[in-house]
């Protein structure tokens, strides 16, 4: 029995799994287990038509997720998401309201307003020390108290410009919606800049340790302030894209995307305590929570039952990697 173990210890890992996170293979490995499981609820359910609509509302999640991401790397948390999401589609639509310029300035108007946001908030975070959870929830009160006054408590009139629709839900190649391209352009730059920048490997170096990280010469409290900006001008983009999906702006509208973003990226291995995480596994965690939604709408659980199963996923992703960070 010695020998048999000890000729099994020297079998060699194949190259190609040696690198794979158990976190992104465990995640793929749902999916595909949700995709056999849906598609005993309907036939339609591996169908090429219905996989792109998945990835279509995808692609609002995932665009999210990105600037989520950042954020946890860091070992922080953007609870401002849902009225950010809301500030911005709201502000990209007032923007249609003043002629053809208004139209042209509608979304990098409302991406800026809620990298404005996010701007707040890193600042409180960076400069003043405020921990990240108190000052997030702050400025998404202020969101949706400066949001409620402009609208006076009613969705607002303005709608969506051509621009924004088309950015949602258009085909700027045949049967691939632009949506999913803007998630695809997002995801590479977010690639790029977390393997082959300084910010991104200054995100995980914080993320370990921040004080090593200072040690080291780098500028904590600007890293902190640019992925905190990631992030509100992302969800604001998330929100454009929404709006433009539904035509219109509505209040509340970001609700129910902060507890699948958090959600998608600790699915997808990325440490909540910040230090480790892949985009790849975040990609696979926003696929995996859109194709959970879609299965639980088609069981008809109410949306109380769905954010009861996405608090139970962090919790249960809280305990197993919040642990390995303690030493």
């Amino acid at each position: 029995m010695s020998e048999d173990a000890s000729a099994m210890r020297q079998i060699p890992v194949p190259a190609r799994l040696r690198g794979v996170d158990p976190a992104v293979a465990i995640a793929f490995g749902c999916i595909i287990l949700l995709l056999l499981g849906g598609s005993l609820y309907s036939s339609n359910f591996l169908s090429p038509d219905y996989l792109l609509q998945q990835l279509k509302v995808a692609s609002f999640l995932g665009v999210i997720a990105t600037g989520m991401m950042a954020v946890i790397l860091l070992g922080q948390i953007d609870l401002s998401v849902p009225w950010v999401v809301t500030t911005g589609a709201m502000m990209a639509c007032a923007a249609t309201a003043y002629g053809a310029t208004g139209a042209v300035l509608a979304i990098p108007f409302g991406i800026l307003c809620g990298a404005a946001i996010g701007l707040v908030n890193g600042i409180a975070v960076a400069y003043l020390r405020i921990p990240s959870m108190i000052i997030t929830l702050a400025t998404n009160a202020v969101a949706q108290g400066l949001m409620v006054v402009y609208t006076g408590g009613f969705s607002p009139q303005d709608s969506a410009s051509a621009a924004m629709r088309f950015l949602a839900t258009g085909y700027a190649i045949p049967r691939l919606p632009n949506g999913v391209l803007v998630w695809l352009a997002v995801g590479l730059l977010a690639v790029f800049l977390l393997t082959r920048t300084t910010f991104g490997r200054s995100l995980y170096a914080i993320g370990n340790r921040e004080r090593a990280a200072y040690m080291s010469g780098i500028n904590t409290r600007r890293i902190t302030l640019l992925a905190f900006i990631m992030s509100g001008g992302l969800s604001a983009l998330g929100g454009v894209l929404l709006a433009g999906y539904a035509s219109k702006a509505s209040q509340s509208m970001g609700d129910a995307y902060l507890l699948p973003s958090i959600a998608a990226v600790v699915l997808g291995g990325t440490h909540v305590l910040g230090g480790k995480g892949s985009y790849l596994g975040t990609v696979a965690g926003v696929i995996l929570i859109t194709l959970l939604q879609s299965i639980l709408s088609v069981m008809q659980i109410e949306e109380a039952g769905r954010q009861l199963i996405y608090g139970a996923v962090i919790i249960g992703m809280l305990l197993l990697y919040g642990r390995q960070k303690v030493s």
